[in-house]
């Protein structure tokens, strides 16, 4: 992988991801995101645009303060870069109607970014989110 690509996914991750990484989440997303970003997560078609995410994000870093996205690995070709990392945190209320009463969490993350012309285009995605409520559950 390019080391401009890598480093512009290791600042998505530790500035958007992961919280306290920016002060100002819109600011650097609109840095390592294109405008036409789009965050695909499942097969409804009901896809998250930059803003809907940004907003997403910032909302995540509220109510999980230690949250951090740690790149495992990075297998590239091409303009594509499947990122394997780890979530983890401790949410201060309930997660996805789950409340673990400061229980944390620790999860796997699979990413696939298309990078064009120095920011992210688009990123597929699946998060392991039914361990992290059943880490909560305890």
């Amino acid at each position: 992988m390019p080391d401009d690509s890598r480093a512009m996914l290791e600042a998505f991750y530790s500035k958007l991801l992961s919280a306290g990484g920016s002060a100002n989440v819109l600011q650097d997303g609109e840095k390592y995101l294109a405008p036409t970003w789009t965050s695909i997560g499942n097969y409804t078609g009901q896809n998250k645009d930059r803003a809907a995410f940004l907003k997403q994000m910032a909302g995540f870093t509220q109510l999980i303060p230690d949250l951090q996205w740690k790149i495992e690995e990075v297998i590239s070709s091409g303009d594509r870069h499947v990122v394997r990392s780890r979530a983890s945190g401790t949410p201060k209320g309930p997660l996805f109607g789950v409340d673990g009463a400061g229980k944390r969490f620790e999860i796997m993350t699979i990413d696939i970014h298309t990078v064009r012309n120095g920011q992210v285009a688009a990123t597929y995605h699946v998060e392991d989110w039914s361990t992290a409520l059943a880490q909560l559950r305890g």
